[in-house]
């Protein structure tokens, strides 16, 4: 009975012993977090942006892309294309009728340089779209580095409206 007595103090010994520091460590589990700094550009008290932008094409890509797959990466190139091009893209449900539809293979290196520009499907009715959307993709580069894949070949679909805005298949609002 004395050695099982002599074990429960010893134990109760080395509790109190643990005790404060894993009371420590505890609390400094629920401390309150410091206040996050915002995002250059963002003052604090306003709402930060959801999604930051790709920086301009001068200055380079804002990110590599982690896609495996050329269908995982056309989401990354739409994103870096609508990022630089805001200001054109086509806002809600297109019409019915499109001024035209491209369908274009755009090849990307590994730094994100555009190396090749192929249609599967031109609008031949429309040369100066097929200029323009060339001449905006090219424009778009560097393109996020496709860093898992070292190159790619993704495909895209071009919605053109009369108006010069556009969107792309990949993300756009639909069709009325």
């Amino acid at each position: 009975m004395k050695q099982t007595t002599v074990q429960a103090l010893s134990g109760q010994s080395i509790f109190l012993k643990i005790a404060p520091v894993a009371c420590a460590l505890l609390s400094a589990c629920t401390s309150p977090m410091p206040p996050a700094t915002p995002p250059v550009g963002v003052s604090a008290g306003q709402p930060s942006p959801a999604v930051i932008g790709p920086i301009p094409a001068a200055k380079g890509s804002a990110r590599s892309s982690g896609a495996t797959t050329p269908r995982a990466y056309r989401s990354d190139g739409a994103t870096h294309l609508y990022g630089l091009n805001a200001g054109r893209i086509y806002q809600g449900k297109m019409p019915p009728l499109l001024y035209a539809i491209g369908v274009l293979n755009v090849e990307i290196d590994q730094v994100g340089r555009v190396t090749r520009l192929d249609w599967m499907r031109a609008p031949k009715h429309a040369p100066e779209v097929i200029a323009e959307i060339e001449r905006t993709v090219r424009s778009a580069a560097p393109f996020p580095a496709p860093a898992r894949m070292g190159k790619v070949v993704y495909t895209d679909t071009w919605l053109w409206h009369v108006s010069g805005k556009f969107q792309l298949d990949t993300l756009t609002e639909g069709q009325n």
